[in-house]
């Protein structure tokens, strides 16, 4: 299992809501951990760093190119994920468990999910792209938002709907929504992705 560096917020109460986050490339754990909080108010937040420096950039996985991933170190990398969400989840009696990540971290977030559909009750992927076509999971119950932009050049447009198809046929509450720019994160996605969560509370 990883050691993975994390920096962490206790919850309101033992059943609170335990809410992952995952940072873009370049980030780093506090990248998201405050607004987290305000996203979420009383949940317990953790929030994993990505053990992998590309030129000093921290991600939570290799990548041979821009949208070429090394799937092997994937794999790798997805087990060791697995493994720390399950023994936080062991630390406590979180009635939900919920993820969210952009980018890098929304990539590695979508991939445990494949590969352990069980882990997270409901999840928030921020600009993902997965290149690759998923294994059939089974995800009643479960509920996804992917965020996205109209214009982003590192996630097409294309490959995002896939995404929200995958989750969708594969047993999802899924919903994707769109803003008209790039890459970046902008307020609107940041409102739907409150009131998605708020569900959680």
């Amino acid at each position: 299992m990883a050691d993975y560096h994390y920096r962490e917020a206790q919850g309101t109460d033992g059943q609170a809501p335990l809410f992952l986050v995952f940072h873009g490339t370049g980030g780093d754990e506090n990248q998201f951990f405050d607004l987290a909080g305000q996203l979420l108010p009383g949940a317990r937040v953790v929030a994993p760093r990505g053990d992998l420096s590309e030129g000093g950039a921290l991600r939570y996985f290799r990548r041979t190119g821009e949208g070429v991933y090394d799937m092997d170190d994937l794999r790798l990398r997805v087990g060791q994920m697995i493994a720390f969400v399950e023994a936080r989840r062991a630390e406590g009696t979180a009635r939900q468990v919920l993820g969210l990540g952009y980018s890098n971290g929304a990539n590695i977030l979508a991939a445990v999910q494949f590969a352990a559909p069980h882990l997270f009750d409901a999840s928030v992927l921020m600009h993902p792209l997965i290149p690759f076509t998923p294994n059939e999971a089974d995800f009643a119950g479960k509920r996804v938002l992917i965020t996205a932009g109209q214009r982003d050049p590192i996630a097409p447009a294309a490959a995002t709907q896939q995404l929200n198809d995958y989750f969708e046929a594969n047993g999802a509450a899924a919903r994707l929504f769109w803003h008209a720019g790039g890459h970046e994160i902008r307020q609107e996605e940041l409102r739907e992705a409150q009131a998605f969560l708020g569900a959680a509370r």
